[in-house]
């Protein structure tokens, strides 16, 4: 239990350090500044996700069924936007389509890399 939450912990790392790449390569500014910083980023994240998104998802709930729960990705790089906004030493985020790509980016290297390393469940 303690290792496969370890591994994912690393396996989102591993996304994030991706999708700050993939950002800065195509004009879009991501700094990530080594490993410590990508593992205190994406436990802050898993912390927003698992306590603010769900108010703001509520919260937006309308919006989302009209445009068929396309606005979840917005909300995902809202979410990436806020941990990116410079409090945490060595993570920064530009702006929001930055977010938006280091999001998307992040979100499929991380279904992938987790399909090879953890597999099925």
């Amino acid at each position: 239990m303690l290792t496969g939450l370890i591994i994912r912990w690393i396996v989102n790392a591993v996304a994030l350090y991706v999708a700050a790449q993939v950002a800065n390569a195509v004009g879009f500014h991501i700094t990530l500044s080594g490993a410590v910083p990508a593992l205190i980023a994406v436990a802050v994240l898993a912390v927003v996700n698992a306590f603010i998104r769900p108010l703001v998802v509520l919260l937006t709930l309308p919006l989302n069924c009209l445009t068929f729960g396309l606005f979840s990705v917005v909300i995902n790089a809202v979410m990436f936007l806020l941990v990116g906004s410079g409090f945490i030493e060595g993570f920064r985020v530009s702006g929001f389509v930055a977010a938006l790509i280091g999001s998307i980016v992040m979100g499929i290297v991380n279904g992938m890399i987790s399909n090879v390393v953890i597999g099925q469940d």
